[in-house]
């Protein structure tokens, strides 16, 4: 079975070339409930509604996450060095993309779903989207092993924080994961050897 769905995923990624990209909506930076009450509201939900995000809620899910929000191209949560060296790829039931933040756009990576490769758990599949997180030791200013492996804990945490306030205050499900093929995963996505994936994260509406 294993080695079937390797060879979807890699067939999926050869059609990338295929796909468009996806010019996100401008993100709305206005709305969202008091940071306390968020805090207060935040939760690990496992259970999904199949229902798609708004073309707006991802775009604002997105810039949440790890947006540009300032001139000088800094961004919602910090990084070592401000090197940024945390890539969010993001699954959909069409394909998988990659999160260009300074565009605010999403570049195509893989045609097909692959959101059933992103985890073990059944529900990985019936969240609308998972977000992979992945970690470019080539942007990095340290050599050393454990460092670059602190930075990218370090620094995924803080992206993946801040999915779940803004799931807290939209009433959206998520669930941080490290149970996925990572070796598996990364051939569908075509990382190159120095991107690791860290950990993925699943949001959605709750299932009722």
């Amino acid at each position: 079975m294993k080695k079937v769905i390797v060879f979807v995923l890699l067939a999926g990624a050869a059609a990338a070339a295929d796909l468009t990209g996806i010019q996100l909506a401008k993100p709305d930076t206005k709305g969202g409930m008091p940071l306390m009450q968020a805090l207060n509201a935040r939760q690990t939900g496992r259970a999904f509604s199949p229902e798609k995000l708004s073309p707006q809620m991802l775009s604002n899910l997105l810039w949440a996450a790890f947006g540009v929000n300032r001139p000088d191209g800094k961004r919602t949560a910090p990084s070592a060095n401000n090197r940024q060296t945390i890539d969010i790829y993001v699954t959909l039931p069409d394909a998988a993309y990659l999160y260009n933040a300074k565009e605010h756009r999403l570049e195509p990576v893989a045609d097909g779903d692959l959101r059933a490769a992103t985890g073990a758990q059944p529900f990985v599949s019936e969240a609308p989207l998972n977000l992979v997180y992945v970690s470019d030791t080539a942007k990095m200013a340290t050599t050393s092993e454990a460092d670059r492996a602190l930075y990218a804990g370090a620094e995924t945490g803080f992206i993946s924080q801040n999915v779940y306030l803004f799931c807290a205050s939209e009433g959206l499900a998520t669930v941080v994961r490290a149970s996925v093929d990572r070796a598996a995963l990364s051939k569908a996505m075509q990382l190159r050897p120095q991107q690791q994936i860290t950990l993925v994260q699943s949001v959605g509406y709750p299932k009722k």
